[in-house]
């Protein structure tokens, strides 16, 4: 996408990122808060040097894509983020993700509501497990967060359009799970991909892939 951007010289400056969610840390008085936003697992991080860094690197001063247009929902008021939301006209596009070993979506746990928005969430071991995964620089299970500030299924559902990125061998259990869904089921979250407006699902063909045992 940066190369991109180079190419055609687009302008970000309108452009507003709206995060899903953030890992959540005990404060100093047993409150939570963000995650340290220079440890590399937390979002704040991840939409800082993975996001915004390379695509404003292709894109000339003046037409970047602003800190204050990154948004994150604040555990200290999770509600607001789905009226901020509204306010500034919804959601264009979601690029979403699934969880391996339960189909979490954000951090929404397997049996979220329907109806479910904006919310402080304890995350299970299962979904912890799976960002273990994905951040294996936290060394230990014990270093995972228990808990996330995270958009919900309704908040989701909102958009006008949505993509689920599957990739890899572990996401062929959510892949099959998704393709054999019709509605949103919610021991699996990642199905509410069946009820955006505008819903695709994107997987490599390791994600694609099972074998004769799997499809029993």
């Amino acid at each position: 996408m940066a190369r991109r951007l180079l190419e055609t010289k687009q302008d970000l400056s309108h452009v507003v990122l709206v995060l899903m969610d953030e890992y959540l840390v005990e404060g100093a008085r047993g409150e939570l808060d963000y995650a340290p936003s220079d440890q590399p697992w937390s979002c704040h991080y991840f939409a800082r040097v993975e996001i915004a860094d390379r695509l404003n690197a292709a894109v000339q001063r003046g037409r970047q894509l602003e800190e204050r247009s990154i948004w994150f929902p604040d555990p200290r008021d999770p509600e607001a983020y789905d009226a901020r939301i509204a306010d500034a006209g919804g959601i264009d596009y979601f690029l979403l993700a699934s969880g391996a070993s339960d189909g979490h979506v954000a951090f929404n746990q397997p049996g979220s509501a329907r109806d479910s928005r904006t919310r402080i969430i304890p995350l299970s071991e299962a979904t912890r497990r799976d960002n273990l995964t994905t951040f294996p620089v936290f060394g230990a299970l014990d270093a995972v967060p228990h808990h996330g500030v995270s958009v919900g299924i309704a908040t989701i559902a909102d958009a006008r359009a949505a993509v689920m990125i599957v990739m890899g061998e572990s996401k062929r259990e959510t892949l099959w799970r998704m393709q054999r869904a019709e509605r949103y089921e919610p021991d699996w979250p990642a199905t509410i991909i069946h009820e955006c407006a505008v819903g695709e699902i994107v997987s490599d063909l390791e994600a694609a892939s099972r074998s004769a045992d799997d499809l029993r």
